[in-house]
């Protein structure tokens, strides 16, 4: 039969033109366009045709052709859009034919005002545990796991998948909401069955957009944000500092030497000159109050009926809240400029065949202070307010003194954080370069609904850094002259300080990758009823890394498999699916390198059978659905420690050695057997059940359901007890796959859709993820005291002491178990004889508090619009998570280290909490639950055990997003040629609801680093 074209507009409920709707005859998709910034198109097709409007949102609509020539067709929302395709494993499928345990969430939802993508995530997708610990730009990447953890191995996060390849999290963090097509996670076993060895942990599954047919189109957003900390930990004043720490001294001997006289403590009162009396306000002097952060995302899409294309550049800059000197020629701030570069094009090559060519590259460059952000705000918690300035100005005798001058006492070996700030800087420059190639063949020639796909990847990403600094001239203040309100200023160290820089290296990194992906496809329905599909993909993977420090590290890691999916429907009612992967990887002996993991499921759409068209008006959707199988993690041990079969032997160990000869003079290094090989060690594997249920209530709310619960297996750990007759003794931990753990939980997620009338519509939407998890197996000691057992525990239980309260006196500690940590008396913590044997040594320790990761997280908004205006706010909270407050960095006045190599040679001497400060132990306010225990100029060792007296809620509920935004009317955006303009102003982080105080809650146990930041945002995006 000859075609005929037809034409005509594409326009929503409000009458605004739809461009890129999807223009297609029915059972013939070869035979398609979409619709151009105004909402037409043009389509050759037979007279006899259906022809179908699709697009992701909004309700598919079927229109006969009929000899017509004119269509112009209306889109309505959808609600619970079941014919929407969805991304899955390895392919796509109609939402109503998803078996498995998965989310999918619109891009848009995920833009927030800020150049990091995973701190998007907590909140928004039902599964996913998420929170962020830091706000340090560059490294501000949100911790997130799929359903909590249920590994006690090292590899605990899930596989990310963008476009089909494995990426880092930190490849997550760069990508640009703008250039997402899709983002879904997967859950349960049958979703993530295909991925095999990668998918115990989930899979976050992402496809960047291509280009659609039609004229090019142009969309360009620029913003401008503010940020600034959330919640600064605040500082005793300090007076207050020196009149405590008098007191600490005193407290604990009453002769001891006091560290301040009064007369000191007097004059910095009096405001006298601070350069002989400092009263250095540490923070303020390293950091300002906020910073301006900017980011420009440019896209353009188009094409014609053989090519289409998708081109994207991306530049944002972060700024940090350091302060800079002008007297340096350089930058010490943070200041992370990110380009990203994108190009995704498809050529039809014949009428069945499509080539397709994937561009991708994200470019970092970083300058910085020498040790990062982070370290900055702790050094600041460890430096003397009052000792010195942070720097003095040039006086007369020094006027022709060219560097600065930087203050510091006695030897000059005290911490001066500024002069750490700003004596130099660092620069470092991270690459991340992607090539794809696809093909895509239709064989319906051959038989209707048979495709080939295929994948080649190469993916290449680079490292290196250089810190560059010069050493500081220190200077103390000698003579004070009150009278005369002068000073004289000595140097410290002439001999050591200098002028000009020098540099270190870091370690370079070069990684490479190769993947290989093909695919067969099969796809058909008989008898309008029976819908079969079929596919087989090989996968073959291949990583090497250069510049590393052992042999095992620099084999290449690889993995190859074969996976497949079998799926069955009949009239859209029931529904099966079978899956499985089949994969070998390099980390096991021969007879273990390949595991099959074969997953199952079923669904039933109950609201598709006859008998329920009485209650269709109510319950307009309901889908049961159960899934049941095994997927397989290879990730066991360590990275750089993957060959658990191989022997590792020292074959030169000195300490091994001996020395022989008749003069002793000859000698020998020894042979020391590190790990003994075991070829026993294989895969981690998880059994995972679920049962989903989807409700749609009349037309309006979704919602959807899925209980699951995992048991993972062969979890690889250290032998608790390796017997002497063994004869291994003396080498690295014995490992074995012998740890068992199980999760339970329950996702919810429901939203809302409402049009009312031409102008005012309305959204709204919530999550909830529950996610706990056990030990089953875990080797360790058969305890008399059964408490002390991993076994039933959440999988980051803390394991602690049971502070009662504070000793009141020293009688009362006479008259108690004696505790066996060191020095303590009254005013220390008094822990819980919980064996009552008459001590407190490790076997009082006791589960305490929730687990570490948070086992609830949540999320719920609602967005508006009214003709040209919208507004959106979004709030995310999570529960049943502890954390601990350090008390060794916390603790005032002592010296305290992060690792035992930091600042050597370094005096260090903490600051003094506020909250202390005003809350503490004291022989005139025995406060027996004071917050901080009775003071010390020294670490006092019964006071720093893991116990619940710095044991926190980590719960909260925060304002996660706001976003008024004001769309131009189309009448005047298309006099000045323009498809759409919107402004916009938005935040981030603006309020939090929470119990705790000392810093921002959600940074946990890490409140002394960067803080999470707030941010207030303007925006302009603008379409043509």
């Amino acid at each position: 039969m000859p075609n005929k074209e037809i034409r005509g507009t594409v326009t929503d409920s409000s009458g605004a033109p739809l461009p890129g709707v999807t223009v297609s005859v029915k059972n013939d998709p070869s035979v398609a366009t979409s619709t151009d910034l105004n909402g037409k198109y043009i389509l050759d097709v037979p007279d006899n045709a259906v022809i179908l409007f699709s697009m992701v949102g909004f309700d598919r609509q079927e229109v006969s052709v009929s000899g017509r020539e004119i269509i112009n067709i209306t889109l309505m929302p959808s609600s619970n859009q079941l014919n929407d395709v969805v991304v899955v494993a390895f392919g796509t499928q109609k939402k109503q034919e998803v078996v498995g345990a998965m989310t999918s969430i619109s891009p848009k939802e995920l833009k927030i005002p800020a150049s990091n993508l995973t701190t998007a995530l907590a909140g928004r997708l039902a599964g996913v545990i998420a929170y962020q610990r830091s706000g340090e730009p560059g490294a501000d990447n949100a911790d997130f796991f799929i359903r909590g953890v249920t590994t006690f191995g090292y590899k605990k996060d899930p596989l990310i998948l963008i476009d089909g390849i494995e990426l880092s999290s930190t490849d997550l963090a760069r990508l640009q909401v703008d250039d997402i097509a899709s983002f879904s996670i997967m859950k349960d076993a049958t979703a993530t069955a295909l991925y095999g060895a990668r998918g115990a942990n989930g899979v976050i599954l992402i496809t960047t957009k291509e280009g659609v047919e039609g004229k090019a189109r142009v969309s360009v957003r620029i913003e401008n944000s503010v940020s600034a900390p959330t919640r600064n930990v605040e500082f005793a004043d300090p007076v207050t500092y020196m009149n405590l720490a008098n007191e600490a001294v005193l407290t604990r001997d009453p002769l001891g030497v006091l560290l301040y006289p009064q007369s000191k403590i007097d004059n910095t009162l009096a405001g006298t000159n601070p350069y002989a009396y400092p009263a250095t306000d540490w923070r303020k002097a390293l950091f300002k109050d906020y910073t301006m952060n900017q980011r420009v995302n440019f896209n353009v899409s188009g094409g014609g009926k053989v090519a289409r294309y998708y081109l994207a550049a991306t530049l944002n800059q972060d700024n940090g809240v350091l302060k800079v000197d002008d007297r340096n020629n350089f930058n010490s701030n943070i200041n992370l400029k990110t380009y990203e570069l994108r190009s995704n094009v498809n050529i039809n090559l014949t009428k069945t065949t499509e080539a397709g060519i994937r561009l991708y590259g994200t470019f970092d460059d970083y300058t910085g202070p020498i040790s990062g952000g982070t370290d900055m705000y702790r050094k600041v918690m460890r430096a003397n307010p009052v000792l010195f300035p942070a720097y003095f100005p040039a006086d007369e005798q020094h006027r022709y003194v060219q560097h600065i001058m930087f203050g510091n006492a006695a030897d000059g070996n005290y911490l001066n954080p500024y002069a750490e700030m700003v004596k130099g800087y660092k620069d470092y420059t991270k690459t991340l370069v992607l090539a794809q190639f696809e093909l895509k063949q239709d064989l319906s020639f051959v038989t209707k609904g048979l495709s080939l796909n295929g994948i080649f990847n190469t993916t290449r990403q680079a490292y290196f850094g250089v810190a560059r600094s010069y050493k500081p001239f220190w200077y103390q203040t000698g003579g004070y002259d009150k009278l005369t309100d002068t000073y004289t200023i000595s140097l410290l160290n002439e001999n050591e300080g200098t002028e000009y820089l020098d540099y270190n290296e870091d370690p370079k990194q070069v990684n490479a990758t190769t993947y290989i992906q093909a695919s067969a496809n099969y796809t058909r329905t008989f008898s309008d009823k029976h819908d079969i599909s079929g596919m087989l993909v090989f996968l073959l993977n291949n990583q090497v890394e250069a510049n590393v420090s052992s042999l095992q590290a620099s084999l290449p890691h690889r993995n190859i498999g074969v996976s497949g999916r079998f799926s069955y429907s009949y009239n859209n009612r029931y529904f099966g699916e079978f899956d499985f992967g089949y994969n070998g990887s390099e980390r096991f002996y021969e007879d273990k390198r390949f595991g099959f993991f074969p997953s199952v499921g079923a669904a039933w759409y109950v609201s598709n059978e006859s008998f329920w068209e009485p209650y269709k008006k109510v319950i307009s959707n309901l889908k049961i659905r159960a899934t049941y199988g095994l997927v397989g993690n290879d990730a066991v041990g360590d990275p750089q420690d993957r060959f658990f079969y191989l022997s590792d032997v020292n074959m030169n160990d000195a300490a091994r050695g001996s020395v022989f000869g008749t003069d002793n003079r000859y000698a020998r290094n020894g042979i020391f057997v590190n790990r003994y090989g075991n070829s026993d060690i294989t895969w981690e594997t998880a059994t995972k059940t679920n049962l989903g249920l989807e409700v749609g209530i009349f037309d309006q709310v979704n919602v959807q359901v899925d209980l699951y619960q995992e048991h993972r297996r062969n979890i690889l750990m250290t032998r608790a007890y390796i017997p002497m007759t063994l004869g291994v003794s003396g080498t690295s931990d014995i490992k074995a796959n012998i740890g068992e753990a199980a999760g339970k939980g329950i996702d919810v997620s429901a939203d809302y859709n409402k049009y009312f009338g031409k102008y005012f519509w309305l959204q709204a939407r919530a999550n909830f993820t529950y996610a706990t998890s056990k030990f089953e197996v875990y080797e360790e000691p058969d305890y008399a005291e059964k408490y002390l057992s991993h076994k039933g525990w959440p999988l980051t239980q803390q394991w602690g002491y049971i502070a009662e309260r504070l000793f009141a006196d020293d009688d009362e500690v006479a008259n108690s178990p004696l505790q066996g940590f060191g020095e303590y008396g009254a005013g220390d913590i008094k822990y819980r004889d919980l064996n009552g044997d008459g001590q407190i040594t490790s076997l009082d320790r006791m589960a305490i508090g929730y687990p570490s990761t948070p086992e609830i997280v949540y999320g719920f908004g609602i967005s508006v619009g009214y003709k040209s205006f919208d507004l959106s706010c979004f709030f995310q909270g999570l529960a049943r998570e502890s954390f601990w407050i350090d008390p060794e960095a916390t603790a005032p006045f002592v010296a305290y280290r992060y690792s035992s190599d930091e600042l050597p040679g370094t005096l260090l001497q903490n600051q003094l909490l506020k909250a202390y400060a005003d809350d503490h132990w004291s022989e005139d306010h025995r406060n027996l639950y004071a917050l901080w225990p009775r003071l010390s100029t020294r670490t006092i060792a019964n006071n720093t055990q893991t116990s619940t007296w710095f044991m926190r809620n980590g719960a909260f509920l925060r304002l996660k997003t706001v976003e008024l935004g004001y769309t131009l009317p189309q009448r005047l955006t298309q006099k000045i040629h323009l498809e759409k303009t919107r402004f916009y102003l938005s935040g981030i982080n603006l309020l939090t609801f929470s119990h705790f105080k000392l810093w921002d809650v959600e940074m946990g146990g890490n409140g002394l680093g960067y803080p999470v930041q707030r941010v207030t945002n303007i925006g302009v995006q603008v379409s043509f």
